[in-house]
């Protein structure tokens, strides 16, 4: 399937599904029914991790036509995503150590000729493992993947080629254009029995026959048994970082990047001095980031500096500039203003660049700021066991940011 990157694809998308996000939806979404047939499931995975439009919008337009829509296995599956993003807020810890295994595995892959072999073996799609391999194919073309798929591929990867999760979990993040730090780090984690120490997630043939309406059957190709995965390193909590206001009564720049693509909806009130739009989709990894992967967050940046010029009335332009504490100083010094508002950057490359360039920034009197939007204030804060203790709040959550069966947010999108 095909994904445009821009906000009017993400609307439309998201009303085609809408009227499926209830029981038809909770029925059929562990289907993989091939690439062709996405109807059982949302594919608005790409739209979200941009924030081409926001949870908060999507749930509300799930109240609005399934008023019951609290207790629902689709607000459950979108309460995920906020639960794996809060949580890794809170434990940043496990993004570096990932960090750190890339590197190191990747080091690896020139001295080490079984490894190579393997992964080689693995990411071009020559297993013989059909099914594992018609995946790999079909997240190198279109950048997507069924839910369900993702969870088989990361368990044979793991348990059956045994090989390191983390070059797993950095190929997805190279080649899905939903690709997220927290969700495709932590579910890696999940699949190999990390994030909840011992339980572990184990591919099965039957399993794939049936979810796959037998399209694939790797009978007696797939490990039988799980072996936890183990790491010697403690990831403690840590508090949520800090948000900033909005600067209500000085100049500002407005700063887009591939983390939030909706500047309008940021509640920023007075129009910006300027607007800049960076994208560092190439720092998700030191090996090649995929062609779709690329295309899309410059995309999907394209799209929403040209709805915020629009919205603020103000001109923007696009950087390519890799040194954002520069590049983002000389913005700010030739438009005359001393203050740079961004969306809420969470722990990712994006959160890196976005830190490194602060420090400079700080050092020449200018200040960076990042505004969160209340669904993470709200949401974030739950996350800091397991995923039932934040599910178990989503009524309440759902009514502290006042979504309900009233909000119209397909009508105001469509206006």
């Amino acid at each position: 399937m095909h994904f445009r990157p821009d906000r009017g694809a993400a609307i439309e998308r998201l009303c085609e599904f809408i009227p499926r996000a209830g029981r038809s939806y909770a029925s059929s979404r562990n289907f993989d029914f091939g690439v062709e047939n996405r109807g059982n499931v949302s594919a608005l995975s790409p739209y979200l991790r941009h924030r081409l439009f926001t949870e908060r919008d999507l749930l509300a337009a799930t109240r609005k036509l399934h008023p019951r829509a609290a207790d629902s296995k689709f607000v459950d599956e979108v309460l995920w995503r906020a639960y794996f993003k809060g949580w890794m807020e809170q434990h940043p810890s496990v993004w570096g150590a990932y960090r750190e295994g890339v590197a190191t595995y990747v080091s690896e892959l020139g001295d080490n000729a079984e490894l190579a072999r393997d992964y080689e073996a693995a990411i071009n799609g020559r297993t013989g493992i059909e099914c594992f391999d018609a995946w790999v194919g079909e997240l190198l073309e279109s950048g997507y993947l069924h839910n369900h798929a993702r969870m088989w591929f990361a368990s044979i990867w793991i348990f059956t080629l045994k090989l390191p999760w983390e070059l797993g979990a950095d190929f997805f993040y190279r080649n899905l254009l939903d690709g997220d730090p927290a969700s495709n780090t932590l579910s890696w984690r999940w699949v190999g029995g990390l994030h909840t120490p011992g339980k572990t997630y184990l591919a099965r043939a039957s399993n794939i026959r049936d979810f796959t309406n037998n399209r694939f059957d790797p009978a007696g190709q797939l490990a039988e048994t799980a072996v936890t995965l183990k790491e010697a390193a403690i990831h403690p909590l840590q508090q949520l970082r800090n948000a900033d206001s909005s600067p209500v009564d000085r100049p500002y720049g407005l700063l887009i990047t591939e983390e939030d693509c909706y500047a309008e909806g940021l509640g920023l009130g007075a129009a910006p001095q300027s607007i800049l739009a960076a994208v560092a989709t190439q720092a998700r990894s030191p090996l090649p980031v995929g062609m779709p992967v690329r295309q899309f967050a410059i995309g999907a940046v394209a799209d929403a500096l040209t709805r915020a010029e629009k919205h603020f009335r103000v001109t923007g332009e696009q950087a390519t500039n890799d040194d954002w504490g520069r590049l983002l100083a000389e913005w700010a010094e030739a438009g005359g203003f001393e203050t740079i508002v961004t969306a809420f950057v969470p722990v990712g490359p994006v959160a890196e660049r976005i830190a490194k360039a602060k420090a400079f920034l700080g050092e020449r009197g200018i200040d960076l700021l990042q505004v969160r939007r209340d669904y993470d204030s709200v949401v974030w804060p739950h996350a800091t066991k397991g995923y039932f203790k934040l599910k178990a709040r989503i009524p309440a959550l759902l009514s502290q940011l006042r979504i309900s069966s009233d909000d119209d947010f397909i009508g105001r999108a469509a206006s």
